[in-house]
């Protein structure tokens, strides 16, 4: 079986790499203590000191006002969130006027498709005019996708008149470029997809769909929610219209996260919130706004989280991309491994052998996902249960929920080996047997 728990980088061991994260030598009570294995980074990841100093150093010597007068503190505030903007755009290949703050990845999307929202009701001027949608047009999506990257577009659709195409899952819960390039046609607007999905860990095509896309002239909108915090990613390589993730996945802070757009784009496309600090001229009948990323950043920023953002961005490229992604795939190999030979446990998503990201999805016969998790909370185990907004998803594969152990850089051989053990008792704890002749 794959061990994981080997040199990282610079030498250093994920034994070496947790004692960074105060959750690893926390009193009983708490989410990381010593006794339970953290397998739910998929959610919220743990966060290592300094980005935690990070923040609190901010707060206590550096705040004030960011973009807002002409004092020395002021100017070493938005010093420090502006130089934060720069080490996060780099580190997915985006320009400084390409990288928006949002709150979460949720909102980014939403950001993308009410702005489309808006440029269809004819605001926004002519440069809007090329994110205007009406009836006719379509906006293709996968049956896998999050919440966060379905609802939206279902809205933007009944705000348009424009049609909704979903590219269908497999009895795995995986689409196929073949489907997609089906979907995508000359009436394609949109297209919106998971670079890794957050229940199979399937590692999409992305490249293959950014040049279908292109060639029928729609946007591509990427939700990297599960990409950026695991593996090197480079939205302009790549070639994507938008992208979206957050910040509390990828050892950072909640209440942060980012949209990257191509900067002539998001020059082009109507903020979804107005207001203070995203405009160049206002009278009382009508408003112009400032060039990304400006026009979409109304009010009070959260400052202090962008610059732990910053410094979590610092973290994860000192460990390297590379090596964070092969760690956690060795993740999913042994937790693979390990759950191959258990009956009644079918695995959701790429099979053994096929490429996936460090997570793993599983459904157990008989027993509900909801139990799973309790059995596995009692024995220390801390997993995501049930539809992990991806209701859809869940649905084509012909169960309600699911349980999920997904990994980051800190995770254990050891922690992984612990999720199987707990789960092989699962089914026998409720008096799940196997038919006679099964």
């Amino acid at each position: 079986m794959t061990s994981i728990d080997t040199d990282l980088v610079g030498g250093r061991t994920v034994a070496d790499i947790r004692a960074d994260f105060p959750a690893f030598d926390a009193a009983p009570g708490t989410a990381g203590r010593v006794d339970t294995a953290y397998l739910d980074s998929a959610a919220t990841s743990q966060r290592p000191r300094r980005v935690l100093d990070a923040e609190r150093d901010y707060l206590e010597h550096h705040l004030a006002a960011v973009h807002r007068g002409a004092s020395a503190a002021v100017g070493e505030s938005t010093s420090l969130f502006e130089g934060a903007r720069e080490t996060v755009a780099r580190f997915v290949g985006a320009g400084d006027r390409e990288l928006v703050w949002a709150e979460n990845a949720t909102d980014a999307l939403n950001i993308v498709a009410l702005g489309m929202a808006d440029a269809s009701a004819g605001l926004g001027g002519r440069e809007a005019s090329a994110f205007a949608l009406q009836p006719g047009d379509e906006i293709v999506v996968t049956e896998a996708e999050h919440h966060a990257n379905l609802i939206p577009w279902q809205r933007l659709a009944a705000k348009t008149g424009a049609r909704l195409v979903p590219v269908r899952v497999d009895e795995h819960g995986l689409w196929l470029i073949d489907a997609m390039a089906e979907a995508i046609t000359e009436r394609t607007r949109v297209v919106a997809f998971a670079e890794v999905s957050n229940v199979t860990g399937y590692l999409a095509p992305v490249a293959d769909v950014v040049d279908l896309a292109h060639r029928r002239g729609a946007l591509v909108v990427l939700d990297a929610c599960q990409s950026v915090p695991h593996r090197p990613v480079d939205f302009t390589a790549v070639g994507v219209d938008f992208a979206a993730f957050s910040g509390h996945k990828m050892l950072g802070p909640n209440g942060i996260g980012a949209l990257f757009g191509r900067a002539e784009l998001l020059d082009a496309l109507p903020p979804a919130r107005t207001g203070g600090s995203t405009i160049t001229k206002v009278t009382l009948e009508s408003a112009e706004f400032l060039p990304s990323p400006q026009r979409f950043e109304a009010g009070t920023q959260p400052v202090s989280q962008v610059v732990a953002l910053g410094e979590a961005v610092r973290y994860l490229d000192e460990i390297g991309m590379d090596a964070v992604a092969a760690h956690e795939t060795a993740f999913a190999e042994r937790v693979l491994d390990g759950v191959a030979g258990l009956p009644g446990v079918r695995v959701l998503g790429p099979q053994a052998g096929a490429p996936r990201a460090g997570l793993v999805s599983v459904a157990v016969d008989g027993v509900h996902a909801h139990d799973v998790g309790q059995v596995l909370d009692e024995q220390g185990v801390v997993v995501r249960v049930g539809h992990h907004c991806a209701q859809p998803l869940h649905r084509a594969l012909g169960i309600t929920a699911s349980t999920r152990a997904s990994s980051h850089v800190y995770t254990t051989s050891a922690e992984a080996d612990r999720f199987v053990e707990a789960l092989a008792g699962v089914r026998s704890y409720f008096g799940v047997v196997e038919a006679v002749g099964a």
